[in-house]
């Protein structure tokens, strides 16, 4: 199944390489929905894996950003006791909005533009 959230991204981790075959990172989303007057907010913990561990590395904390994930689970059992763990799988990470210092140019001044050519040639 594929899910896709949207908020900003509160905090990332350095890449980890677990072992020498697997390499995870991992990164907060704050989540906020409001519901009539109340706002409540979420932080929600993901992890990219292997090579999309680097689309995070053009991303700034406070950054509004869409996560693609899928939700992996997984059994685990040592010494006659049995856990179960989730996990939020992050495959794409796109950045929705610019910081105020990456924004367009203002539009060229009046002094900038050309004038309008005045050839009244008739063709």
């Amino acid at each position: 199944m594929n899910f896709e959230i949207t908020g900003k991204l509160l905090l990332k981790q350095n890449a980890q390489q677990v072992t020498d075959r697997f390499k995870k990172r991992e990164f907060v989303l704050e989540h906020a929905e409001s519901f009539g007057t109340n706002e409540f907010i979420e932080t929600i913990l993901f992890q990219l894996t292997q090579d999309k561990c680097e689309q995070l590395d053009s991303i700034n904390p406070r950054d509004e950003i869409k996560v693609s994930f899928n939700i992996k689970g997984r059994k685990w059992e040592k010494d006659g006791q049995t856990k179960f763990f989730n996990n939020l799988e992050a495959w794409k990470v796109e950045k929705l909005t610019t910081q105020k210092n990456e924004m367009a140019p203002p539009p060229p001044s009046m002094d900038e533009i050309p004038p309008e050519p005045t050839d009244d040639l008739p063709f």
